[in-house]
């Protein structure tokens, strides 16, 4: 199990899970309403999303060495099985945000093009961006109920009894 400063990795990495993945969800929701926003923070949602979608399969491999070094130590907790089960369901869920958002930023700069055109013969584009958005907004939705999920379940294995 690897740890920092004798901490488990685990509790560091879903720090930037439970950061990073609802401030890329709001501010893709953000860019898919207001496509001026898009053009001008593409590049920064874009990494914040990145990361926090990169960051979830860490926490999800830290926490089952977590879990494992546990069960070593003769720690049973169920709580801590539906924890782990919740961050599984999370990781697809942040991939297909993740998807999403550079779909949603392809999409736009060539509906943006297909504006720009001199006598614009399609709409089809622009038709997409929207879909899309509407897409990403779904999965934003989704991505932070299930952060909060898998967090909350997370917190709540750990400190339960904490205090008793």
């Amino acid at each position: 199990m690897l740890t920092i400063d004798g901490l488990p990795l685990h509790p560091l990495l879903v720090h930037a899970v439970v950061v990073l993945l609802p401030l890329a969800a709001l501010s893709a929701v953000a860019i898919a309403l207001v496509p001026n926003w898009r053009r001008k923070y593409a590049w920064p949602v874009l990494g914040i999303t990145l990361a926090g979608v990169a960051a979830v399969p860490a926490a999800v491999q830290a926490g089952e060495d977590l879990q494992a070094a546990l069960e070593r130590n003769g720690v049973q907790n169920p709580a801590i099985q539906t924890h782990a089960d919740l961050g599984d369901v999370l990781l697809p869920v942040a991939l297909g945000f993740g998807v999403a958002v550079i779909a949603l930023l392809v999409a736009g700069r060539l509906a943006d093009r297909e504006r720009q055109a001199e006598a614009p013969t399609t709409k089809t584009w622009r038709v997409v961006s929207v879909v899309v958005s509407v897409l990403v907004m779904l999965l934003a939705a989704g991505t932070v109920v299930q952060t909060v999920r898998a967090g909350h379940s997370g917190s709540t294995a750990v400190w339960s009894g904490v205090g008793s």
